[in-house]
């Protein structure tokens, strides 16, 4: 389908806006790089507490936002926890940013994160105990000060045995939530026993699963691990180029790409959004679909040259790009359409993945025409072959030879 015919355009004789463009985005995120002292990362790469949260039912996502942000934890992220194993899990891990190291900082963390759920939905009961955070010693200690089965001197070991009944009754059964201390009869427990439960434990909506600390040295090596695959990738990308077109197409092509993320890493940094796993993957997404473009165009060139042996090398860059300017559309058109959506109704969970997908779809696209192909056409201008290139044919694909 071709949405132009015999189109025209002089995108090389443009070449100098379009550097100029990118050359301001660079600078302004630059600066705004500067100025906040680095990018904002999540706690992938920074550390800090990761506290999984299971419920009863679908976990309110905005509610435990809105509850966290009002008990002074707003910086913290929730993450809805979805496999193909467990699709309906019901569970959601809460990243807390790092507050410290080892058991003090876990405590503290699980704690915190307690406290905002208890006064945020409200399932809390003066004087009694979350029955879905409590141990099998807290629940032992209780039914050995009550004694509802009457056994005397004999009423230690007999309850904590019962108290590991329970406990694991309500981490395996019950996934660790139980919203009935009546379902307790299926582990044996007599109605005395529920009922002395029932006087000093409530039952809570939701139970913390476990609790995790990303200490900074982790967080450091990933940040490391991040930058070295980005680069591993454009690094096979440039070899494969330079073997199947030419050392300087595959130059020009990862410097575009290379422009496309730092242009990226620069709006993350001016409306300040995280950086986190994710993003990095949306980024190596972005490179590939960035490159692909570019060969396409490049491609073309290849067998305009052969086509065209007598015009000028700039020539034949407008007419490869004009020829596949249909082609570019609808891709990206189409592409940047389902990005958008996904940025504007994917919640606040997919906000920075889909933010650097409609970013990088953008630039990437206006990258391969805008960038990388000036790029080649100015190296031609400097060696002093914009004339007219012959195409020879080797194994390793096309050569040129200037007439």
């Amino acid at each position: 389908m071709n949405f132009f015919k015999q189109v025209d355009l002089d995108w090389m004789g443009k070449a100098k806006y379009f550097f100029a463009l990118s050359l301001t985005l660079l600078l302004v995120g630059t600066a705004s790089w500067i100025a906040k002292k680095g990018l904002y990362y999540g706690i992938d790469f920074k550390g800090g507490t990761v506290v999984d949260v299971r419920f009863a039912g679908p976990p309110p996502i905005d509610t435990i936002r809105n509850g966290l942000a009002q008990q002074g934890i707003g910086n913290s992220t929730i993450v809805p926890v979805s496999d193909i194993a467990a699709p309906n899990s019901n569970e959601v891990l809460i990243n807390l940013e790092e507050k410290g190291q080892g058991a003090e900082a876990l405590d503290a963390g699980k704690t915190a994160i307690l406290n905002a759920l208890h006064a945020t939905l409200g399932s809390g009961e003066a004087g009694k105990q979350d029955f879905n955070a409590a141990g099998p010693g807290a629940i032992s200690d209780v039914l050995t000060r009550k004694d509802p089965l009457s056994l005397g001197t004999a009423a230690g070991d007999r309850y904590s045995q019962l108290a590991r009944q329970i406990v694991a009754f309500r981490d395996k059964d019950r996934r660790g939530v139980v919203t009935n201390l009546n379902d307790l009869s299926n582990t044996g427990a007599s109605s005395a026993v529920i009922a002395a439960l029932r006087d000093s434990f409530y039952t809570s909506d939701f139970a913390i699963i476990n609790v995790e600390i990303v200490g900074p040295k982790v967080g450091s090596e990933l940040r490391r691990q991040a930058v070295l695959v980005t680069l591993y990738a454009l690094g096979g990308m440039l070899v494969y180029i330079a073997f199947r077109f030419e050392w300087v197409y595959g130059a020009a092509a990862v410097l575009a790409v290379f422009h496309d993320v730092l242009i990226t890493l620069g709006l993350f940094s001016i409306f300040h959004f995280e950086i986190s796993l994710t993003v990095i993957a949306a980024l190596l997404t972005l490179v590939g679909y960035s490159m692909n473009d570019t060969i396409v165009i490049f491609d073309r060139i290849r067998e305009n040259m052969r086509l065209m042996r007598r015009e000028p090398f700039k020539v034949i860059v407008n007419r490869s790009i004009n020829q596949t300017l249909s082609r570019t559309i609808l891709t990206s058109g189409l592409t940047f359409l389902t990005v958008l959506v996904l940025f504007l109704m994917g919640g606040q969970v997919l906000r920075a993945f889909s933010f650097a997908l409609v970013v990088g779809i953008m630039v990437g696209t206006y990258s391969s025409f805008g960038i990388a192909a000036p790029l080649v056409v100015a190296w031609n201008q400097w060696r002093g072959q914009e004339a007219t290139a012959v195409v020879t044919g080797t194994a390793a694909g096309t050569k040129l030879r200037k007439t």
